[in-house]
């Protein structure tokens, strides 16, 4: 088996779509129409897929007050310091500072212009 999508509940999945494609290198491989207006974006292998979409009778979730560890996103980063750099200046916010572990990986942690947690990640061995 393996993972076809995640999906998450959003107040506005085609205006963050358009900001993933824009600013994180993904694509929109299907569609759907309102009052959903799901958009599906894929990582650029092709692999990962999200599901953006709104339920309008389900609340989205708060996701800018979730502590970031609690759900968050991963995206590998060859230049973590560069693209955090990048995606601030496209509207994203800063979760503390870029670190640095025991393990040669470098972290950083950001939010969404939707509050919705991202990790930038270069692992020194990588997971896959």
């Amino acid at each position: 088996m393996r993972i076809e999508h995640i999906a998450l509940n959003v107040s506005e999945p085609v205006a963050m779509a358009r900001w993933y494609c824009e600013n994180l290198g993904m694509m929109v491989i299907r569609e759907g129409s309102p009052p959903g207006n799901a958009r599906y974006v894929a990582d650029s292998t092709g692999n990962t897929v999200l599901e953006l979409y709104t339920n309008p009778p389900d609340a989205v979730p708060d996701y800018a007050s979730m502590d970031p560890m609690v759900l968050h996103v991963a995206f590998c980063a060859d230049d973590v310091e560069a693209t955090r750099e990048r995606l601030l200046a496209a509207g994203a916010t800063a979760v503390g500072e870029v670190t640095r572990g025991e393990t040669g990986d470098v972290l950083a942690m950001l939010r969404d212009p939707w509050g919705l947690a991202l990790q930038l990640a270069r692992r020194a061995e990588p997971m896959l």
